[in-house]
């Protein structure tokens, strides 16, 4: 059988171990004084651009990248995450050159950005 490893869970709604996935580092423990959502960089990009962006508290976070015509093409984040500054990774390779938006939802807040892909 092939090996498995649980690096992480919730219980009860307390993380134990290290859930992320690939591309999404907790950069700062730091508590920020409010959500914040960055540019991209870099920007223009091909084919990988790192986003940043800030919690102030514990949230349920989803980071979408749409293409220009507003088409969901990637979840890169969507789950709880504790407060602190975050840095998320697209890859981009499989998709054509063109301006898409990146929207940050955290709790009550929501904001999005422009990208530019260049190939």
């Amino acid at each position: 059988s092939l090996g498995h490893t649980l690096k992480g869970c919730f219980i009860d709604g307390i993380l134990y171990g290290d859930t992320s996935l690939v591309g999404i580092n907790q950069i700062s423990t730091e508590i920020p004084s409010e959500f914040k959502l960055y540019q991209n960089y870099p920007n223009p990009f091909n084919p990988v651009t790192k986003i940043q962006y800030a919690l102030p508290e514990n949230a349920d976070v989803k980071l979408t990248v749409y293409d220009v015509l507003g088409k969901e093409v990637e979840t890169l984040v969507d789950k709880i995450q504790t407060a602190g500054y975050y840095e998320a990774e697209w890859n981009a390779a499989d998709y054509p050159s063109g301006v898409y938006y990146y929207k940050l939802s955290a709790g009550d807040y929501s904001e999005t950005k422009k990208m530019v892909l260049i190939k």
